[in-house]
């Protein structure tokens, strides 16, 4: 069995290259890999396509890497918290490609399973449809969608082993198991990384076959976006 174990994040992303295309797992702040966004910003990787669900925020997440510059295109299908988003958008700095978010995860799903595109009925007759083939089946224009062609995945994990077998814990699972199989080169950081043949098999979630690195993150933050309480009677 090969041993997927690398040091660290900095190791894990060492060929990323400037202009690379990159799957971040993760929703909102839940299960990103934040020890490999970390290392991105410190290693200065520059033009990089950034498929996600969302874009961070102002200093956390994705948004740092918005913060220094280093996305140039972001593809996502939600990005309503991050004012550094919109500044750049808005001022043409940053190319943007929202998605619906059903469409975004089965393009995901079609890369993994080694599908070239999807059929969707989301996006038809609106301009997201200009350009693109549709197709009538019995009687429903359906929008046809690429996989994506993503050199790297990068997704955060509870649990792994030496094979890159994950656990994901919660609602932390999220986009990372669809992350995890569409990328060409899947780096997986985990918060617990244990010898191989400790994890039950049944409660794997993304098999080590997706996962070609695999490292012990460290200092998890794990904000929280948005903190609602319930204010005092």
């Amino acid at each position: 069995m090969i041993n997927k174990v690398v040091a660290n994040a900095d190791e894990a992303i060492k060929d990323i290259t400037d202009n690379s295309t990159i799957l971040f797992g993760g929703f909102g702040l839940c299960g990103i890999p934040e020890n490999c966004i970390n290392a991105l910003v410190r290693k200065g990787t520059k033009g990089i396509t950034a498929i996600s669900n969302n874009a961070g925020v102002d200093d956390f997440g994705l948004g740092l890497l918005l913060n220094t510059k280093q996305i140039k295109k972001m593809i996502a299908s939600y990005v309503g918290e991050n004012a550094e988003f919109e500044r750049q958008m808005l001022s043409g700095e940053l190319e943007v490609d929202l998605i619906p978010q059903g469409t975004l995860a089965t393009r995901c799903l079609a890369a993994g399973y080694g599908m070239p595109a999807i059929f969707t009925p989301a996006g038809v007759g609106t301009e997201i449809a200009e350009g693109k083939e549709t197709r009538n089946f019995n009687g429903k224009e359906y929008l046809m969608e690429m996989a994506f062609d993503a050199p790297f995945a990068i997704v955060k994990a509870w649990k792994g082993d030496s094979a890159g077998n994950l656990i994901f814990r919660s609602t932390a699972r999220n986009f990372n198991p669809l992350m995890a199989m569409a990328g060409k080169i899947t780096i997986a950081e985990v918060e617990e990384l244990v010898p191989l043949g400790e994890l039950n098999p049944d409660y794997i979630h993304t098999p080590g076959i997706y996962v070609h690195r695999i490292f012990k993150g460290e200092n998890y933050e794990k904000r929280i976006e948005q903190r609602t309480v319930k204010a005092k009677v």
